[in-house]
């Protein structure tokens, strides 16, 4: 009888438009060095969740090796929801926030061990109009970000510099919403509403300062302006929550409406034009090692 663990390894190849080599290689070594024989699976954009369950449902394995960034974690943990499995993360992505508030090392020989044996420790996700969000989405300013983004030719890095510069410049006026909680009505204008359950952008820019993984509450950020001032605290780390320029409000539960159709993305993936947002907290829904 086979006594190795088995591990499925999740790949997305074009994810923050670099060559994942470097991290195949080292995963390989490694599970070579500790009897762990892995079972590949390379995303393609394309019926990626179906496929992966499929596989999953012939192999049941305990834990999941992902390398690829938030979109291609977030595809793996819809995937196999309410399957006890836990997650192993590799940064490879053009947005890696999920793994900054994890704290996850840098050093992929410090990384190695984590994802491999690490303790499953649970988190929460917030279900938006239907779809599961990991860590951070928005509407307004960073979702035209990030369909300019992906319609763009640089990946990367670099393609989000870019983007960011074209999309201030270019950026709507402000926008009419409503957001109804069991706590309070909230009704303003605003440049960006952030659902945030957790407290940093891949960037490492912290938007929800109070943000945590796994406290069965999401915050929502609500940024009324977003001029080069406010931009620059925010940037630096002094989210300034006294100034009346940004609300934050936590909650279990909510619904957000505007009064046009306003750019929408979630964990990265631009989701299209919305007016209504459903969302509400999904408790314990995820395990990561760490």
């Amino acid at each position: 009888m086979d006594s190795k663990q088995t591990f499925i390894f999740v790949v997305n190849p074009i994810s923050g438009g670099s060559d994942k080599d470097a991290i195949v290689n080292a995963v390989n070594e490694y599970a070579a060095e500790h009897d762990v024989s892995l079972r590949y699976f390379e995303s393609t954009g394309k019926y990626d969740e179906q496929a992966l369950r499929a596989l999953y449902e012939q192999f049941p394995v305990q834990r999941i090796l992902v390398a690829g960034g938030d979109g291609t974690i977030k595809m793996v943990a819809e995937a196999l929801l309410g399957y006890e499995v836990t997650i192993g993360i590799f940064p490879a992505g053009s947005a890696n926030g999920l793994s900054v508030d994890l704290e996850l090392p840098a050093a992929i020989e410090e990384l190695l061990p984590v994802a491999f044996f690490g303790e499953p420790s649970p988190i929460d996700m917030v279900e938006i109009n239907g779809k599961m969000s990991l860590h951070l989405s928005d509407i307004g300013l960073n979702a035209n970000l990030i369909k300019n983004y992906e319609q763009g030719s640089i990946r990367g890095k670099l393609g989000y510099f870019w983007q960011s510069i074209a999309t201030l410049y270019e950026q709507s006026p402000p926008f009419e919403v409503r957001i109804e909680t069991d706590e309070q009505t909230l009704e303003t204008e605003a440049k960006m509403v952030v659902l945030a359950n957790s407290q940093r952008y891949g960037t490492g820019v912290t938007i929800n300062p109070r943000g945590e993984l796994n406290d069965g509450k999401f915050e929502i950020v609500v940024l009324k302006s977003m001029d080069l001032f406010l931009i620059g605290k925010i940037i630096t780390g002094n989210m300034p929550l006294d100034s009346g320029e940004v609300v934050l409000i936590s909650t279990d539960k909510a619904v957000i409406k505007t009064k046009v159709p306003v750019h929408f993305q979630i964990d990265g993936e631009y989701c299209n034009e919305q007016q209504v947002l459903k969302a509400r907290i999904v408790q314990n829904v995820l395990n990561v090692a760490r």
